[in-house]
Order: structure tokens, then C-alpha cells, then sequence
């Protein structure tokens, strides 16, 4: 668990971050979201104490990291930035093993570790692991930063922007590694972004910061239904307020009892991209079928849009 208790960090007669009070739960996401300016680097940066905050305190797991030496704490915290700060001269391998090898881990140890993290990430030892960051594409190089940052084992990975500099359908991948990469390791994740889709995409909670300070703070379905501020909700938008509503839940939550004909979609898919299916194949209803094949129902036009209005 991450708690930030009353944290202020100011520069000279600046405030940068003011009276941030935040709880992450372990083994969840939480993303930080906010305008450029709005603090949310800072917080990361003051959490792993490469800045020190001026006012409060942050704990770990109920242990105040001040109490704990810099190295010592940030063995248990992976840091991930948006340029993945891969060393330039160093191959794919000798890179994830940065920490480890400072840490005093044995050659073999190592060598398993990096591996081990390269098959999680998709990415075949023999073909990737004597690389160099020059020729690996920008998503590669974004998985092996991740990678680095999870090399030692830490409890916590913060990351900064790590998508931005990623194009769409890239950072679309990306994100869904990640998602991947979490549920299999259980680290816990603080994300920051720009992005409020994606942060709608990966997070269990959503810090919504402005001018320093955590406006709200809540499962993305709450900041959506209910933003707590006007910026809020020009963050979330009014016209993409429906459909980003319908993106967060499946159609087996949306499931209806009347039988329909056509190809059935998967239980799983959004009700996001179960309504863009209806409305491109121009059909008012499909079935649904179960993960394990059977069809429990459908899926309508009417249906998702009366949810979309907030009205199912």
C-alpha cells in the first residue's frame, strides 16, 4: 500500500503539489491524471524521494520512507519514464540487469531474471537479448524499460507518461501488455498521464489533480457519472462522456433475455465496441455468447443506448 498524507512539495514561493492526501491499494493501478503543470510528475518524484516533499508524509506499506535509506527504498520501487531511458551501449540483457547487478545478484541469476522478463513481454531471449536500444522498434524499447523497472522485483512501479511518445496503435499493444504484465505480477502501478482514456483503460482509480491539489479521486465509472468539479469534467467531455461510459463494462453486464440472429459477440467485449458493431453492421440486436459457448441472451441498439444515457 501507497499513502501520501497531507504532501506539499514547494519551490521557493511556488507550490507545486499542495495537500495531496492519496491511498493505493496494493496490487491495483491507479493513474494520476492532470493538465501539464498540475503536479502530478511531482508526486511521483516525491514518492520515490527524488524530490523531497516540504509538508508530509508518504508510507509504505505503514512504514514512513524517510525512515528508510534512499537506496533501500527504491529497491522496492521501479521508476519508469516516457523515453524509456534505456542505456544506449548497453544490449537489451546487460540493461534489465541495471538493479540486479548492483544489488549483487550472481551471473546466473541475472541471466535467468532478464530472460524470465523478456518471455513475459513477448519477446524471444535468443532474438532480443544481445540487442542494443538502436534496433529495437519504440514499443520494444517501451517493454524493455518496463522490464528494467521490474528486474529487481519491486513491490511498486511508478510510471510517468511512459505511452506518450508511442503512436496509436502501438500504445494500444502497450497498453494491453501492461494490463498483462500487472495481473501476472501483482505489482502495484501508479501511472501518470495526460491521457484521460487511457487512464479510464488501466486504472481501478482515477487522481484527477489541478493546480496541485487532488480535485477527485475515484473508479473511473465515478468520475464519469459524477465529476466533482468543472474541470473534471472538461476532462472527461461531455460528447465522450457516453462512450466512455460504455467502454468500462462488457456486454455481460448489459446482457438482455430476447433471442437474436446474426454472429454472437463475446461476453467480453465492451459495450463501447458492441454498439460500434451494431450501428456498422446496421443489425438492432446480436446474441452473446458465453466463454464457454453457450449463448445467454443479446445484446441491442436500444439497450446499450439507454446505458450510454445513463438510464439502465
Amino acid at each position: 500500500m501507497i499513502e501520501l498524507r497531507g504532501v506539499s512539495k514547494r519551490y521557493d514561493a511556488r507550490t507545486v503539489v499542495d495537500d495531496v492526501s492519496l491511498v493505493i491499494e496494493p496490487r491495483t493501478v491507479a493513474g494520476i491524471v492532470g493538465t501539464s503543470g498540475s503536479g502530478t510528475t511531482t508526486v511521483l518524484r516525491v514518492s520515490h524521494r527524488l524530490a523531497e516533499s516540504s509538508v508530509g508524509t508518504i508510507l509504505i506499506d505503514g512504514v514512513d520512507t524517510r525512515t528508510l535509506p534512499g537506496f533501500e527504498l527504491r529497491r522496492r520501487i521501479g521508476y519508469v519514464i516516457q523515453n524509456d531511458g534505456l542505456f544506449p551501449h548497453r544490449t537489451v540483457r546487460e540493461n534489465i540487469a541495471t538493479v540486479p547487478r548492483l544489488l549483487g545478484w550472481s551471473r546466473g541469476e541475472i541471466a535467468r531474471r532478464a530472460d524470465e522478463l523478456l518471455e513475459l513481454f513477448q519477446l524471444d531471449p535468443a532474438v532480443f537479448a544481445a540487442r542494443f536500444p538502436h534496433e529495437l522498434s519504440g514499443g520494444q524499447r517501451q517493454r524493455v524499460g518496463v522490464a528494467r523497472a521490474l528486474a529487481a522485483r519491486p513491490n511498486i512501479l511508478l510510471m510517468d507518461e511512459p505511452f506518450g511518445a508511442l503512436d496509436p496503435v502501438i500504445r494500444a499493444k502497450a497498453q494491453d501488455d501492461l494490463l498483462h504484465i500487472q495481473r501476472a505480477t501483482q505489482t502495484t502501478i501508479v501511472l501518470v498521464t495526460h491521457d484521460m482514456d487511457e487512464a479510464i483503460r488501466l486504472a481501478d482509480r482515477i487522481a484527477v489533480m489541478d493546480k496541485g491539489r487532488v480535485v477527485q479521486y475515484g473508479a473511473p465509472v465515478e468520475l464519469v457519472r459524477q465529476p466533482a468539479t468543472p474541470f473534471v469534467e472538461t476532462l472527461i467531455g461531455d460528447t465522450e462522456r457516453p462512450f466512455r461510459l460504455l467502454s468500462m463494462q462488457t456486454i455481460g453486464e448489459a446482457v438482455e433475455p430476447n433471442q437474436a440472429t446474426g454472429e454472437p459477440l463475446s461476453e467480453d467485449m465492451s459495450q463501447r465496441e458492441a454498439l460500434s458493431k451494431l450501428l456498422w453492421t446496421g443489425q438492432q440486436a446480436l446474441p452473446v455468447r458465453a466463454s464457454d459457448g453457450r449463448i445467454i441472451g443479446s445484446v441491442s441498439v436500444e439497450g446499450l443506448s439507454k446505458r450510454a444515457a445513463g438510464l439502465a
